[in-house]
């Protein structure tokens, strides 16, 4: 058995009378608390005792054997560290390459799922130019004849063109816009709109008055009309849409036009009726 009686007295239990007073006059309990004596009450003492018998242990020192490296045997899921080239840290001092060990200066590989994402090239309207609709047709009123000196209308038809296919290998949706109308009126001269026209039904208005896509010719004969569509272009990858910029054309295919001189004469009697009137 371990025994240990500790007495601590302090200067914050005892005054220096009380400790003079003790040693003044002295009894046996407090001789044998060793409160007689001529501590000023600025000391602490400590008294130990010791009973049974000690037991000092052990020591590895005398009879420890710490084998060697041939006796260590790694665990089942060890791995040997791997080997430092000091002399390549030394060649590359100056660029800070291969100073750390290769475990902790490898990038770990991105899982399949986290691969950075092929991006898609820049888009240019020649890119996209086959997706293109084909050319409108022209027509002229009515029925693809004019009168020299009054006007002939022309209508074309485009519409909005939407295409879905593949781009540099990625799905893509390209949508076409009609943007504007060129004019070949066959006689050299051309017109450029921002519609194709509309009929002279649809306008509201009789027949060889002038509207905003008309032409008047000035000789008879046989002509070739066509008109161009130039439209803008925007293109989705399933991200929303985004322009592209630049037009793209699509020829129209040429239109036969026959224009004719109209000439007037009083008569009494219709064609019908008269067949052999002047201008029958």
């Amino acid at each position: 058995m371990l025994g240990i009686n500790l007495i601590v007295l302090s200067a914050l239990l005892l005054t220096p009378a009380s400790v003079q007073s003790a040693s003044a006059g002295c009894d046996a309990k407090l001789a044998a608390a060793g409160l007689c004596g001529s501590n000023t009450g600025s000391e602490i003492i400590i008294d130990d005792t010791h009973t049974g018998p000690s037991n000092p242990g052990t020591s590895p020192i005398g009879d420890w054997d710490p084998g060697t490296d041939a006796d260590w045997t790694p665990p089942s899921d060890w791995t040997p560290p791997p080997e430092f080239n000091f002399q390549q840290c030394l060649d590359s001092w100056d660029s800070y390459i291969h100073c750390f060990r290769e475990s902790e200066e490898a990038d770990e590989e991105a899982p399949a799922d986290e691969a950075a994402t092929p991006e898609i090239p820049a888009i240019t309207i020649s890119d996209i130019a086959r997706f293109a609709p084909a050319g409108s047709t022209i027509a002229g009123e009515p029925d693809n004849v004019g009168v020299v000196g009054l006007p002939t209308n022309f209508v074309a038809t485009a519409s909005v063109h939407t295409v879905n296919d593949s781009l540099f290998g990625f799905p893509v949706a390209v949508r076409f816009t009609p943007a504007g109308y060129d004019f070949r009126f066959g006689d050299g001269t051309t017109a450029t709109t921002t519609s194709g026209g509309r009929s002279w039904a649809d306008l509201g208005q009789a027949q060889f008055t002038p509207t905003p896509t008309s032409h008047t010719y000035a000789e008879r004969g046989t002509y070739s009309a066509q008109v161009d569509v130039r439209y803008t272009a925007e293109v989705d990858f399933g991200v929303g849409w985004f322009p592209i910029s630049g037009e793209v054309t699509s020829s129209g295919a040429p239109q036969e036009i026959r224009i004719f001189e109209a000439h007037t004469a009083l008569v009494a009697h219709t064609c019908q009726q008269a067949p052999d009137s002047p201008g029958c």
